[in-house]
């Protein structure tokens, strides 16, 4: 997987202050909406509460990948925000998160799905990829950081 290819400037902030989960899911929903056509705001926000009804999508080490099938989608969509300070996000490892790496995959991209999140997880595993975004202090300099990680 490249992240390029699923994540652009216009989808990636940087420190973002003062906001809860339902905040950030929000943001992340809005920062898709905008910038992909077609996209619904309030059906994306919908899809990823959804989704973490279901079980937290914080993976650990302060990071949280919220994902969601979506009608309409044609290709993985993804969307990254970083927290200027940390977020409980009921994470499996009860830490913080103030990494939130948001992925939209076609209704029926299963395996798609599944393959991606999985390699998008292996990469924010990644103790030296997590702290070039954390050192990240604006969307230009976070974008570059997470696309760096495709010339690995």
């Amino acid at each position: 997987m490249q992240i390029a290819q699923i994540l652009s400037p216009e989808r990636t902030l940087s420190q973002i202050e003062g906001i809860s989960k339902k905040r950030a899911l929000e943001i992340l929903a809005n920062t898709i909406a905008e910038s992909v056509p077609g996209m619904d705001a309030d059906d994306i926000f919908r899809r990823l509460i959804a989704r973490e009804r279901l079980g937290s999508t914080g993976i650990g080490h302060g990071v949280a990948i919220p994902h969601s099938r979506l009608p309409g989608c044609e290709a993985t969509i993804a969307a990254l925000i970083t927290l200027k300070e940390p977020i409980d996000f009921d994470a499996i490892d009860g830490d913080p998160v103030d990494i939130l790496f948001a992925m939209l995959v076609p209704d029926q991209a299963n395996d798609e799905h599944l393959q991606t999140l999985a390699a998008l997880a292996g990469a924010l595993n990644e103790t030296a990829y997590r702290q070039t975004l954390h050192d990240a202090d604006t969307a230009e300099a976070l974008y570059a950081a997470a696309i760096e990680h495709d010339n690995r």
